[in-house]
């Protein structure tokens, strides 16, 4: 099964920035003026998901809370510890989880849109 996670922003432009230069994932694809949308495919080759993202003349009203958060989980301690450097360099502010979990199990900042993103630092088989 393949999965996609696709959301819409109001700024294509700055979520392509984050996820692709500061997190390091690959751009897989992408649309312009497809029935009025713009997009982008952002992840890994060869993974069984990626993340779209979309944007129109319409004006995304995200309602999300303190507990939804997306988590990834780089495969070794070099590639966690160059994505916590890109983002120190990018001069990105890391925030306190509301669950405790995550403070101790990775590290918490926003994308672009106030979304939460933890890297965690647990290695996942």
């Amino acid at each position: 099964m393949t999965f996609r996670v696709a959301r819409h922003t109001n700024n294509l432009e700055a979520i392509k920035a984050f996820y692709i230069t500061i997190l390091g994932f690959q751009e897989l694809g992408s649309f312009i003026n497809h029935e009025e949308y713009d997009g982008i495919f952002i992840g890994q080759p060869n993974d069984n998901w990626h993340l779209e993202f979309t944007q129109s003349t319409d004006i995304a009203q995200h309602t999300f809370d303190e507990d939804d958060i997306l988590v990834f989980y780089p495969t070794s301690e070099i590639e966690y510890d160059a994505i916590v450097n890109r983002i120190k360099t990018h001069q990105l502010t890391f925030i306190k989880a509301k669950n405790p979990y995550w403070n101790t199990n990775g590290k918490m900042l926003l994308d672009p849109d106030g979304y939460r993103v933890v890297i965690s630092n647990l290695k996942v088989n």
